[in-house]
């Protein structure tokens, strides 16, 4: 039985809203827009918004939006896409890579203290797996330094972490709505913020220099970073279904740990306490016996897709140049060695979740 590691979910609905766009005739940035970030503030309870392209992007705006750029430093965990610390490049800024506890891969705030220098003005935690990083720890370590806060919510819509949504406890949160995202457009992003001044400037940064569209004078430098219409319909639908969605991935999680959490050379990530609701972006585990890859390479043979966790930042050939001590980045380097993400995206089936399981099994029987 052929497994993949991700689809998206997608259906008639979905269909449905982009044909409306094309009747409507209003296929650019527009009524979509607004009644999809209307509806993404009240999940928030952020007071502002805007759209991005993607992900990428959105970190991007956020990190201009704060002022970072040429000769700042913006910390990061070593455990994360490379598109949060590709973002503070783009600024022309300079990522500090921070190691990431080995319970649940999110940023050690302890390990940041070092890191601080005369040219460190924000720092990124990033909400890895559906779970937040411990934000209580990040604010106050923020606000005794005076550190912007720049919070990677990527995997995060619709987690809160004790009673606050993601990305919403710093200067700026930033969300994507890729393919493989808890919700998606297929591509795109959003910036959150609760701060009126930044909200304006996220206006200028992303729509030509000015606030309003259909005017030809452009106060301020800006660019064209938004989004469609079909995109935001599908975004819509998408949301609509995010309660079925949720139930859906936590069902997904339940029946792997109800077949796998008796084999002792395993376990699954911790979720970061104060994380409620958790919704289990990945289906994140780890092989304690050393053997992950080669458990990889068996379930591949059963065609099986599987994935490693994030290869660590500092290893990454593009800030290889920083010579980063490889000895200080425990916590990354043991996840990426040892960490599998199953399939688990939200049409799973339970068939597909009890092949997948009997795989494993047979390989730690073996």
């Amino acid at each position: 039985m052929k497994v993949p590691q991700f689809q998206p979910s997608l259906g008639e609905r979905e269909y449905a809203a982009i044909k409306d766009c094309f009747d409507q005739n209003w296929i650019t940035e527009g009524p979509k827009a607004k009644e999809f970030m209307e509806k993404l503030l009240k999940l928030t309870g952020a007071k502002y918004g805007v759209f991005a392209p993607n992900g990428t992007l959105a970190l991007y705006l956020g990190l201009r939006a704060v002022d970072i750029g040429p000769g700042d430093e913006v910390i990061v965990p070593d455990f994360t896409f490379y598109a949060t610390a590709s973002s503070v490049a783009m600024t022309g800024a300079t990522p500090i890579f921070a190691d990431v506890n080995k319970d649940n891969f999110q940023i050690d705030v302890s390990k940041c203290k070092e890191l601080i220098t005369p040219r460190t003005k924000a720092i990124m935690p990033v909400d890895i797996y559906g779970m937040s990083a411990n934000m209580d720890a990040v604010v106050s370590f923020a606000k005794d330094r005076g550190l912007k806060i720049v919070e990677d919510a990527a995997q995060a819509l619709g987690v809160k972490y004790k009673g606050v949504h993601a990305g919403t406890r710093g200067e700026i949160g930033c969300f994507s709505f890729f393919a493989d995202k808890t919700i998606t457009t297929g591509e795109g992003g959003m910036i959150v913020t609760n701060g009126k001044e930044l909200y304006e400037k996220l206006l200028y940064l992303r729509n030509q220099g000015r606030i309003d569209r259909g005017s030809f004078i452009h106060p301020q430098i800006g660019y064209n970073f938004r989004m469609t219409d079909i995109q935001l319909a599908i975004g819509i639908v998408q949301l609509e279904r995010l309660p079925e969605i949720v139930s859906k991935k936590k069902a997904i999680y339940d029946r792997y740990i109800g077949h796998l959490r008796d084999i002792d050379a395993l376990r699954f990530i911790k979720v970061e306490e104060g994380t409620d609701p958790y919704i289990p972006f990945r289906v994140a585990i780890i092989d304690r016996s050393g053997r992950a890859h080669k458990l990889m390479e068996h379930m591949k043979k059963n065609e099986i897709e599987t994935r490693t966790f994030f290869y660590p930042m500092h290893l990454q050939p593009a800030f290889k140049h920083m010579n980063w001590d490889d000895s200080k980045f425990e916590g990354s380097n043991y996840g990426y060695n040892n960490g599998i993400c199953l399939p688990s995206f939200v049409d799973l089936r339970e068939d597909q979740i009890d092949h997948v399981c009997g795989v494993i099994k047979e390989f730690y029987n073996s």
